[in-house]
């Protein structure tokens, strides 16, 4: 039986995990070992994924957070590197564009095991995004690319992938295999969430946490002004990122808005199921607002999603208060047709039959 080593370290990580290690152990030609870098400490985003979403709990947890870019990075692959030697696997899988992504690239490549990279080719062609820059290193070292949309083959493509030892396949999300499973018979044990999902009235979920948002004063003030704006209209229910927490503390900025603690992906489930519209600065939740027909506003100047943009799932409204409120108003009065194929099905089982391919050819 041929061995892989997966690398998790961050909350889209684990949902995308969950699909993948299900259909391993459905089968029986892969032996997953799991090593969780720790990159999301806080146990509401982390550890209790591994529970309520049935993955096997990690071999290695690394705990390695709470630090910056270059020395995360670091130790991440000293103590990969360690993991490697040991496991000796014939494999190495990576999920997104994460620091713990990037790591693991790394150090397999200098040890010459095979790369495996879910959710290759995508692109938001804004290098300030660390995790631009994460994704195009790790595309660029990978041995088997698995691509969720034609837009990311062509990204690859375009970029000279037709040149370099590798195989480029286009295999879908599979984000929808996640939230297809999960949204099904889905129950809250969050009392705070189950009242809000009771509750008659209509919401709009809110999340926000990227760097590019946060870490700028004035970009902050701005959200939250608009937020504030859009409260008046409509309940805001916005579980809070401890970054976004921390910085809002920093900055001194004041705001009558309703924040609740960060909740778990069956949480998150269940308030995306209650609301009416999206506002995120997040790449997942584009993906599952589309896939639990909801639409979104998008607080970026770019996304690797463009899909959801051109049939106008989604709008991109970045920072600016005005901007963002004219979004409001206009994807209000969007009616769009979310039984399209835009990302695939039974994604896990191509990802496996793709991985079986590599290793047991």
């Amino acid at each position: 039986m041929k061995k892989i080593l997966t690398i998790v370290g961050a909350r889209p990580q684990f949902i995308k995990a969950a699909s993948f290690s299900k259909t391993v152990l459905e089968n029986n030609l892969l032996e997953e070992i799991i090593v969780h870098t720790g990159q999301h400490y806080d146990e509401s985003m982390s550890g209790v994924f591994f529970e309520q979403m049935n993955i096997p709990k990690p071999k290695y947890n690394l705990q390695i957070n709470n630090l910056g870019h270059a020395a995360m990075t670091g130790q991440m692959m000293t103590k990969i590197e360690e993991i490697l030697l040991v496991e000796k696997p014939d494999a190495t899988l990576v999920y997104g564009d994460t620091n713990s992504t990037l790591a693991a690239a790394i150090a397999s490549k200098k040890l010459n095991i095979p790369l495996i990279h879910i959710e290759a080719g995508l692109r938001s062609y804004n290098q300030e995004m660390p995790e631009e820059i994460n994704r195009i290193l790790c595309d660029r070292i990978s041995d088997l690319l698995l691509c969720p949309t034609s837009k990311a083959i062509e990204n690859l493509k375009a970029e000279g992938f037709d040149n370099f030892p590798s195989k480029v396949v286009k295999v879908g999300d599979i984000m929808k295999d996640s939230i297809s499973f999960f949204a099904k018979g889905i129950v809250s044990d969050n009392q705070e969430v189950k009242d809000i999902i009771n509750s008659k009235e209509d919401i709009v979920l809110c999340t926000f946490h990227r760097q590019e948002n946060t870490d700028d004063k004035e970009k902050l003030s701005q959200i939250i002004k608009a937020l504030e704006n859009i409260n008046k209209d409509i309940r805001l229910i916005i579980p809070l990122h401890p970054r976004t927490r921390k910085r809002i503390k920093e900055f001194g900025i004041t705001t009558n808005l309703e924040f609740i603690e960060p909740v778990s992906y069956i949480d998150m489930v269940s308030l995306l199921s209650k609301c009416s519209l999206l506002i995120t600065d997040s790449g997942g939740m584009q993906k599952e607002a589309f896939f639990m027909k909801k639409h979104c506003l998008v607080l970026r100047e770019q996304t690797e999603w463009v899909e959801l943009i051109d049939n106008n799932f989604a709008l991109l409204v970045g920072s600016n208060t005005e901007d963002i409120l004219k979004g409001y108003s206009k994807i209000n009065n969007c009616n769009n047709n979310f039984d399209i194929d835009i990302f695939g099905d039974n994604v896990s089982v191509k990802i496996y039959d793709e991985i079986c391919e590599l290793l047991y050819k």
